[in-house]
């Protein structure tokens, strides 16, 4: 008995991540699947190269499927991205267990977007010294959203949010996580330490004065202190620049640019 195919379309930006050995000539965005094994939509997505973390609805035959479907000969199945914007505090039919808070965990090839982020207060965990494993570990006990270049990373079973980043430059990078997760300003940036992440505490001058710079004890009265690797911080020309550059995302936001 011959078994008909199934037919997948994977829809807007799913496409760009098939394999294109996989793809029918005529249309990037459709495979004709043979069935010749038990398994998941899920495993035969991610064979087929778009992450998990990248589907946001999968419809088999018309009716609203999870990640567990076990595919059959001859069904029609559509797979759509997630649309931005994406709330990971809300459960979804393929992501019912929302995070508690949005935190992200930036892998070590996007290491400057993690400083990006950093300075305009978004918690966002990064160790370049981290391997794969870690990494997916460290999402599963903490709930952070992976960022990352690599697919195969999220890819793994542990991760259940993650992001996709696919501009080369870290400024396009930080754009379009911010569009992605629908992150608007004002943001509370200057609020944690570009280092190590950690919130920056206010300190009286009087008890770090002996750190200071002349010029810097001269011209500054507030500081901030982290109270992970002891550095302080103050509001000189760094955060005139850095200010200059939120506004300028936040014009980029708004389609001004």
């Amino acid at each position: 008995m011959i078994m008909r195919p199934a037919t997948l379309f994977f829809h807007d930006g799913l496409a760009d991540l098939l394999d294109r050995r996989h793809c029918h000539r005529d249309a990037p965005g459709l495979v004709l699947y043979p069935v010749t094994r038990r398994a998941s939509i899920k495993d035969i997505i991610e064979a087929l190269g778009p992450p998990h973390t990248e589907v946001g609805d999968i419809k088999a035959d018309g009716l609203p499927v999870g990640f567990g479907h076990l595919l059959q000969p001859g069904q029609e199945v559509h797979v759509r991205p997630v649309y931005p914007p994406l709330d990971v505090l809300r459960p979804s039919p393929l992501r019912p267990s929302p995070l508690p808070r949005l935190a992200f965990l930036a892998d070590a090839n996007v290491g400057r977007l993690a400083t990006l982020l950093r300075a305009l207060g978004f918690d966002t965990a990064y160790d370049r010294n981290l391997d794969d494993a870690q990494v997916a570990g460290l999402a599963e006990t903490q709930g952070r959203v992976v960022l990352t270049r690599d697919r195969s990373l999220l890819k793994r079973r542990a991760i259940d949010y993650g992001y996709l980043i696919r501009p080369d430059d870290p400024q396009d990078q930080l754009l379009a996580v911010l569009r992605f997760f629908g992150l608007r300003p004002p943001f509370p940036a200057f609020t944690r330490c570009p280092c190590c992440n950690a919130r920056l505490d206010p300190v009286p001058k009087a008890d770090i004065i002996d750190r200071l710079l002349p010029l810097t004890r001269l011209h500054y009265a507030e500081f901030r202190l982290c109270p992970q690797c002891d550095k302080i911080y103050w509001p000189g020309s760094h955060r005139d620049h850095m200010q200059a550059r939120i506004e300028d995302l936040a014009r980029r936001l708004d389609g001004q640019e």
